[in-house]
């Protein structure tokens, strides 16, 4: 399941009527699940939970994180590691790049890419992206990531997601991470919107929980309190449900054109 389905679960008022002792596995994919968020389901249903990382263009499954690496207390080193989506899979290979095809150091961004015998031929009728996407029998993903140590994969954002401000790289995810954790906050999304003298600045779509009640400036208080202040939202606005697709995953695309449509990012 997606993690915005994991949001509903959770937030069903009759969910602790029910007996869920035969539930083994729980296995989420598809978006990153926020920290916090999965924390409570952890709470909520027991040590269960799976998650995966691949794309469609790959095969369904590049990197994998066990049961067991989803603990809540003890060693903080292994704590950590509930942020990652795990280490690479067995039916391919898993590679993290700097811009020049350099391998990164642990704990330095770059760029997935992903090598299988399941990888597309190509994408229908669009030359250009498949030229762009496939290279030297990889594909790039667009997903940025650091790696650890021990091999664990940490997502940072998509590329296409970073917003730059004023000359400094801010990563959505890192700020969505920190509304999740809002107690007003059931959803969160973050854009970047073009601005004149920044290039972007931060925008946060927010939909609250039920019962509950928040307003811009406590938000943005809220993420400077949490965020460096350059990070910090510069407008939120309150929608009663955020964009998603048919599977569940927010789709910020719809949240962006209404901004970008008809010109060319500046940044």
């Amino acid at each position: 399941m997606v993690p915005s389905m994991v949001v509903f679960l959770l937030d069903y008022p009759d969910f602790a009527k029910y007996d869920l002792s035969s539930l083994q596995t729980i296995f989420y994919v598809g978006s990153p699940m926020p920290l916090d968020l999965l924390k409570r389901a952890i709470k909520a249903f027991g040590q269960i939970f799976c998650q995966g990382y691949g794309l469609g263009e790959s095969g369904p499954l590049a990197t994998f994180l066990n049961r067991e690496d989803h603990v809540t207390q003890g060693d903080p080193q292994v704590l950590e590691r509930l942020k990652s989506c795990g280490k690479p899979a067995l039916a391919g290979e898993v590679r993290i790049i700097g811009d020049k095809g350099e391998e990164v150091k642990p704990g330095e961004v770059g760029e997935i890419i992903l090598k299988s015998q399941r990888l597309m031929k190509g994408y229908w009728n669009q030359p250009e992206k498949t030229t762009a996407s496939l290279r030297n029998g990889w594909l790039y993903t667009g997903d940025m990531a650091t790696v650890d140590e021990d091999g664990y994969i940490y997502i940072v954002d998509r590329k296409a997601d970073l917003i730059i401000s004023g000359g400094e790289n801010i990563y959505p995810r890192e700020i969505e991470e920190v509304l999740y954790t809002h107690p007003a906050v059931l959803e969160a999304a973050v854009i970047g919107v073009p601005d004149d003298k920044w290039g972007e600045t931060v925008k946060a779509y927010i939909s609250l929980r039920q019962g509950t009640t928040a307003t811009e400036t406590e938000i943005i208080d809220f993420c400077k309190l949490n965020l460096a202040s350059y990070k910090k939202p510069k407008t939120v606005e309150f929608l009663s449900e955020i964009p998603k697709n048919a599977s569940g995953k927010i789709v910020k695309t719809v949240l962006r054109d209404k901004y970008w449509s008809g010109r060319e990012k500046k940044v």
